[in-house]
């Protein structure tokens, strides 16, 4: 086989080769649009249609408009409580799920699964109108209880820990409960102490998606001080005009919580994206 030499002396055959390049070319056509999105938002409003991919006269001056514009600091604050609170109980109902269906013995137990299997593949815009009124009927539009309450489970997150616990090895679990342990030990202090990565990528997972949640928030909020950050972004688009550099600006700072989670946790992150494509 024909063999490129690399100064290193490493040998790189042909297909590496051009599997590294299409690799690379993926991950430039990736990248470019943040990159894209973070240098516009430094451009002058003269420049944001230029066709320089680097901002000639870069300005914070996008920033401080983004900032004014919006109620940004309150949406931002919004978009954490709902991220993490909706994150946290998600995993708690989860894990409970997981467990109660792979350790315990009940009638219907294998219905309640598929039913909950089968609400996964529901798409949002079917239960959206039910949710709605739901939420409309408590009161609780214009509310973060109405962002957060009709998402307090995961179907996924169930499915996902199901798998992990069905695969916990059961001589540790029967040798837990030799030394007496209940249920509750045995989850809390055995079993979830040893499956806390498969906890946290998932629970990574669910944090990136309620961050970007979109649809709810703008359905069920009317202002924005009660609503979250990716419903503020629309304010910088309209039909008189787009406010591009305003709007790249605001889509940065939108952006960098889920970059520096990322950034920080991007092997367990992609982990759980592999471990979820295999099962």
């Amino acid at each position: 086989m024909e063999r490129v030499q690399r100064s290193a002396g490493v040998k790189l055959s042909w297909s590496s080769f051009v599997k590294h390049a299409l690799l690379v070319c993926l991950s430039f056509v990736a990248v470019f649009p943040l990159y894209w999105m973070i240098a516009t938002s430094l451009k002058t409003e003269g420049d944001v249609f230029s066709s320089s991919i680097i901002p000639l006269h870069a300005t914070l001056q996008n920033y401080t408009q983004a900032w004014r514009a919006v109620p940004m600091f309150r949406m931002l604050s919004n978009s954490m409580v709902v991220a993490i609170v909706q994150t946290l109980v998600q995993l708690l109902t989860s894990v409970l799920a997981g467990y109660a269906f792979t350790r315990w013995e009940f009638r219907g137990s294998s219905l309640i699964y598929g039913l909950i299997a089968l609400t996964w593949l529901v798409p949002f815009q079917v239960i959206m109108i039910p949710n709605y009124v739901a939420v409309s009927g408590f009161g609780w539009r214009d509310n973060l209880l109405g962002l957060i309450v009709p998402n307090l489970v995961s179907a996924f997150a169930v499915l996902q820990l199901y798998n992990a616990f069905k695969s916990y090895p059961k001589t540790l679990i029967e040798a837990a409960r030799l030394d007496g342990a209940s249920d509750w030990g045995l989850l809390w202090r055995t079993i979830v102490p040893n499956l806390k990565a498969s906890i946290a990528s998932i629970g990574i997972l669910l944090f990136i998606t309620a961050w970007n949640d979109y649809f709810w928030p703008l359905l069920v909020t009317t202002k924005l001080e009660h609503s979250t950050v990716q419903k503020g972004l629309q304010m910088f688009i309209s039909s008189d005009g787009n406010m591009w550099g305003a709007l790249m600006a605001a889509t940065t700072i939108t952006s960098l919580p889920v970059l520096i989670i990322y950034l920080l946790l991007q092997r367990q992150i992609i982990d759980s994206f592999v471990k979820g494509g295999l099962k």
